[in-house]
């Protein structure tokens, strides 16, 4: 593909826009819908929200890093642009699909490139209630929230709270819980991408919880339903020396 007509997105922080200004200059700068290509500038939350902004157009995103952490990000580098994306590697990705119920009896959905997470609103610690594919598989986790996370998402919010590092392209989900008080020994568990995971939420009125998919968040759910979203693709790109899967797992063996 001839990356002729390139758009360049930035962060705020004056790093990225110095970025922005220096590529324009050297590429030119087309408005999105007649772009072959987006190049995000900045940290992993650029890129998280160039692909949200992007979801259903088609358009590859590459991401170069103006940021403070940029797991997903290229290394930034003015010149040879053009032949860095004729080089780059593609990886497809699936965001995840978010149904919640809430406690008016309100349907809401929203879609998730990191993860979906539900997190207690109070100082009681939530009860929620796990199906996998209709079956019950914990009747009562008693926690400060559960999160389900895609391969993308993984090294972020799943991350910290102890979840696995998921390589891109193996199928799988990580599902985590946050701060788990009962089952004491449960640390989560690997689902296959075809997996929906369902969420009831006991004592709902006495122990809110809200869901939260990326930027989007819906309070007082009493049911909220995931599942891997396949009619979206998103297309990241990444220069060959990345290696993006090398790196997921170089990251899970660091101190």
């Amino acid at each position: 593909m001839a990356f002729e007509n390139i758009a360049i997105v930035a962060a705020g922080t004056p790093q990225a826009l110095e970025a922005l200004d220096a590529l324009t200059a050297e590429y030119g700068n087309c408005a999105i819908e007649d772009a072959d290509v987006i190049v995000p500038l900045g940290g992993d939350g650029v890129m998280l929200e160039t692909l949200h902004n992007n979801i259903d157009n088609g358009i590859p995103v590459y991401g170069m890093n103006r940021g403070s952490v940029g797991f997903l990000m290229n290394s930034y580098e003015k010149k040879g642009l053009k032949d860095r994306l004729q080089s780059a590697v593609a990886v497809s990705l699936h965001p995840l699909h978010m149904d919640a119920v809430t406690t008016d009896g309100d349907t809401r959905e929203a879609l998730a490139i990191n993860e979906v997470s539900l997190l207690r609103e109070t100082g009681q610690a939530a009860k929620i209630r796990v199906k996998v594919d209709g079956v019950i598989r914990i009747d009562e986790l008693i926690c400060d929230g559960v999160l389900v996370s895609t391969p993308a998402g993984s090294t972020a919010y799943n991350l910290s709270a102890h979840g696995p590092i998921i390589p891109i392209g193996t199928g799988l989900l990580a599902l985590t819980p946050i701060s788990a008080f009962r089952p004491r020994r449960w640390r989560g568990a690997l689902l296959p991408a075809r997996a929906e995971v369902c969420f009831e939420i006991l004592e709902a009125k006495k122990r809110p919880v809200s869901a939260v998919a990326d930027f989007t968040e819906i309070r007082d759910v009493t049911q909220v339903t995931v599942k891997e979203a396949k009619d979206h693709i998103l297309t990241l790109l990444f220069d060959a020396e990345h290696n993006l899967e090398e790196r997921i797992i170089r990251e899970q063996f660091l101190p």
